[in-house]
This record gives structure tokens, C-alpha cells and sequence, in this order.
């Protein structure tokens, strides 16, 4: 099963302040590990809200772009990892060994861990969905 590993936003990463260079290489040695155990299948770090925009639909016509920085860090995502495990259970033991070196011990932060749908997970999608949906993903893997 794939799922999402949401790296929630701070303070800190909402102001574009870097980690530490040790948690950088720490980051980098569990990253090695992930990749070596073939659970990893991408990982990424976003920019902070400011360099983002946000595309408000209201309705069937209305669209609306609001540019960032937007409010709440604690409910922006920082980065993310996509991963490829047995279980939830396995994605939660992963996730209990990543580095968190530049916290400090008052310091209180989250990280979300989410199943990515397959199509078989959507029973109910018409089955010319289903092919469309199948040939795209193919398509997309070879570019």
C-alpha cells in the first residue's frame, strides 16, 4: 500500500529558516535507509506558503486566487514523503525513527500519515473511468 507522510509546517519553516545542517545529514542517512528498505518512492520539501497561492472555487463559476502567506502554519504542509509499505503499522515505525534533531523538548509537532486510493479502493467508479484513469497513469510513468 502507498501512502503519505505530511510533514506539518512551524514557524520556523513558514519563515524559510533551514534546519540545522545536522538534521540535514541526519534527514539525508533515513532517507538512504528508507530508499535501501525499497519503502520510499519520492520525498519533497516545500517552500513556505509566502512563494504559494491558494484557488478558491465558489460554486460551478467562481474562482478566486488568494496569494500566501496564509494563516495557521501548524495546518500547512512543509513536505511529504510518498511511501510504499506493507501496513499502516509499518509507516507508523518509520515514521517514530525520524530525526527531529532541532526541536527542543517543549516543542510539540505532528506528522500525518495518509493511504493513497487506489482504483480498486473506489468500487463504485464506472469502469470506462477506471481505463481512462489506468491509461493516464501509465502514460504519466514514462514521461
Amino acid at each position: 500500500m502507498r501512502v503519505i507522510v505530511i510533514i506539518k509546517g512551524n514557524a520556523d519553516s513558514e519563515a524559510g529558516k533551514m534546519p540545522s545542517d545536522e538534521l540535514f545529514r541526519e534527514m539525508g542517512n533515513f532517507n538512504e535507509e528508507l530508499v535501501k528498505a525499497g519503502i520510499m518512492l519520492s520525498a519533497e520539501g516545500l517552500l513556505p506558503s509566502s512563494k504559494g497561492k491558494r484557488v478558491r472555487f465558489e460554486g460551478t463559476k467562481r474562482k478566486t486566487v488568494i496569494d500566501g502567506p496564509f494563516a495557521e502554519s501548524k495546518e500547512l504542509v512543509a513536505g511529504f514523503w510518498i511511501w510504499n509499505v506493507k501496513s499502516m503499522e509499518e509507516a507508523v515505525e518509520w515514521v517514530k525513527h525520524i530525526p527531529n534533531t532541532d526541536a527542543k523538548e517543549t516543542d510539540v509537532s505532528e506528522i500525518e500519515i495518509r493511504q493513497i486510493g487506489e482504483l480498486e479502493d473506489f468500487a463504485d467508479i464506472p469502469q470506462d473511468v477506471k481505463d481512462q484513469e489506468a491509461s493516464l497513469r501509465a502514460a504519466a510513468e514514462t514521461k
